[in-house]
């Protein structure tokens, strides 16, 4: 831990000295500026007699300007970068120190039918997701929720060695968020595919090259004019003309005008994050693969992407009179955009998909690789085909201070159940939601917090927080029934962990322990593995009858008055209850 704050502290200080660097730069850019435009001024009045010379300085300063313009536009980004970067350590400093619920919640991802999340905090305020997710994008941030709802056991050896090459990749992956984070946009990509797929060209072929020429001839008709061959009504008729050229298309134009001053950001923040991906040479046989979805032997995505997204940016400049008038009246720069945006539509727009998914999905790891390097302690589990689904030492739950948590291990044998009995507030329920999220964050392929860990991968499917609908005129035993119901359908396709706390808690004792005993005993035919936590001290009597059954408990002892907890996983029934005890010390019965 201390280490890593005084990483994070360094990366600050780092980025801190180069922003200041920048600033100093950015204020003398300023400051040129300021000075060309009052030189500009004062060279026009004293030339103003001129018209000629008037023009010749108002195209040098319109010249100048525009490239101090870009040039201080570039160290303004230089800046904002910095301050994401700084932005970002001082954000793992914070959840270092376990301050971290002011990141998103991600409850709009959160599922009450979904196999586990409703029942393990994996979203909402404290949750998991809450706690990992360092998404820049939208959809980096749908694609990884959908990776901790996946419930997907397949190559987790392979995902594994994906997250440890990011973890390793820390400067790659923070550079990757803080452009992600200047992607400030309110156009999802899904609409950009959709507009890209759904764009009817409108410009003629002859657009091609009819601009070329009339900029060729607008600059002869200028030469013309200040060698004193031609009036300059021969000029203002020759703009005219480019005008009624354009305004032909004018309606055209400025529809594909506003679609693309939604989107040009996009471009040019997901050019610089392609650029990222395209430099590094990965080794993990996931990140390969997603990097192939962003390179060509035909093409250079990066390059591709970036003239996109200039053209985008010059058909922005519609809402600039002074370059729609003198661009297009001489020089039919719109159309010509025009024309090469739809022509680049054409080309390309049928491959934005795939680039956008892997830049979406590189976000996803990079959060995973982000919480594997801020954990170096913690274990990447062995997979292993056969003998236990999971043998874990020194198992404690990720969202617990670890100064505090208190670490247990646990074995359980294939096709094996255990039925958890415990005092109130022993410990049982947070242990079900560690051996849950364990499993849950073993088949993401992140390291788990443990000592050691060998796993047999599987799925997991939980019933912990049923609630009632009133929405749907729905009591809680019957939500209960449905939710019973889903996990016995399920584990009859496929091979599940199944927790499970409490069984039929919505009916009678007698009835609740004759239908929870019928039901641990359908669990057991199905040959599916999982744990039970129960109050109800008869079920423990299946173990009994049952060899694939074992019984284990939470103890609380009462020393001097006090309820004292020791959170340990043992073997056996309790014996030791302690809900009298709470009622009397609160003093709500005597």
């Amino acid at each position: 831990m201390n280490e890593l704050s005084s990483f994070y502290t360094a990366e600050i200080e780092k980025y801190e000295h180069q922003l200041a660097s920048v600033k100093k730069r950015l204020y003398a850019s300023s400051m040129l500026r300021l000075a060309i435009f009052c030189i500009a001024i004062v060279v026009v009045y004293f030339v103003a007699p001129q018209a000629k010379l008037i023009l010749i300085v108002l195209l040098v300063t319109v010249a100048l300007f525009l490239f101090l313009v870009t040039r201080h536009s570039n160290l303004q980004y230089q800046s904002d970068l910095l301050k994401s970067l700084i932005n970002i350590n001082k954000t793992e400093m914070k959840v270092l120190a376990r301050n971290f619920h002011d990141l998103p919640e991600g409850n709009e991802f959160k599922d009450p039918t979904h196999y586990f999340s409703q029942d393990i905090d994996l979203f909402g305020r404290g949750s998991f997701y809450q706690y990992v997710n360092r998404t820049a994008l939208k959809q980096g941030s749908e694609i990884f929720a959908r990776l901790l709802k996946s419930n997907d056991v397949v190559a987790i050896e392979k995902k594994q060695e994906a997250v440890k090459e990011l973890s390793q990749l820390h400067e790659w992956r923070q550079k990757f968020s803080a452009i992600a984070t200047l992607a400030k946009t309110t156009t999802h990509t899904e609409s950009i595919i959709n507009w890209l797929e759904n764009h009817k060209q409108f410009v003629p072929k002859v657009m091609k090259v009819l601009p070329y020429i009339f900029s060729v001839l607008s600059i002869g008709w200028f030469i013309l004019y200040f060698m004193d061959f031609i009036p300059e009504t021969v000029l203002i008729i020759w703009w005219a003309i480019g005008m009624g050229i354009t305004g032909i298309y004018i309606k055209k134009i400025i529809f594909l005008a506003e679609s693309a001053s939604k989107v040009q950001s996009v471009f040019q923040q997901y050019n610089k994050l392609l650029v990222l991906i395209e430099k590094e040479n990965f080794d993990s046989e996931i990140l390969k693969s997603q990097k192939l979805n962003i390179t060509s032997e035909k093409f250079k995505v990066s390059e591709v992407t970036e003239r996109f997204s200039k053209l985008l940016y010059n058909l922005d400049k519609v809402g600039n009179m002074v370059y729609f008038i003198f661009g297009n009246g001489l020089f039919l720069r719109t159309i010509s955009h025009c024309y090469q945006i739809e022509e680049w539509i054409q080309k390309y727009g049928s491959y934005t998909e795939k680039w956008f998914q892997a830049i979406a999905f590189f976000d996803a790891y990079n959060s995973m690789g982000n919480f594997a390097f801020n954990h170096p302690s913690y274990t990447f589990p062995k997979i292993q085909t056969e003998g236990s689904v999971l043998n874990s030492i020194s198992t404690g739950h990720p969202l617990l201070n670890p100064e505090q948590s208190v670490l247990n291990d646990f074995k359980i044998d294939n096709e094996q159940f255990f039925i958890v009995t415990g005092a109130n507030m022993a410990g049982k329920s947070t242990f079900l939601r560690t051996v849950s999220l364990e499993i849950v964050m073993a088949n993401l392929g992140l390291p788990v917090c443990a000592k050691e860990v060998n796993y047999n991968p599987i799925k997991l499917i939980t019933s912990m927080r049923t609630t009632d609908s009133l929405t749907d005129d729905e009591s809680y035993f019957f939500s209960e029934l449905k939710r019973l119901k889903f996990i016995v359908d399920e584990i009859q396709t496929d091979r599940y962990f199944i927790v499970l706390d409490e069984i039929l808690k919505g009916t009678n004792s007698t009835d609740k322990a004759k239908g929870s005993r019928k039901f641990v005993e359908r669990l057991v035919s199905s040959k599916s593995t999982g744990i039970i936590a129960t109050h109800d001290l008869s079920l423990c009597e299946v173990a009994d009858e049952l060899p694939q059954v074992e019984n284990h408990y939470f103890d609380a002892e009462i020393i001097d008055n006090e309820l004292h907890f020791d959170y340990k996983f043992k073997e056996g029934v309790c014996q030791n209850m302690n809900a009298s005890f709470l009622l009397k010390k609160m003093e709500i019965v005597d």
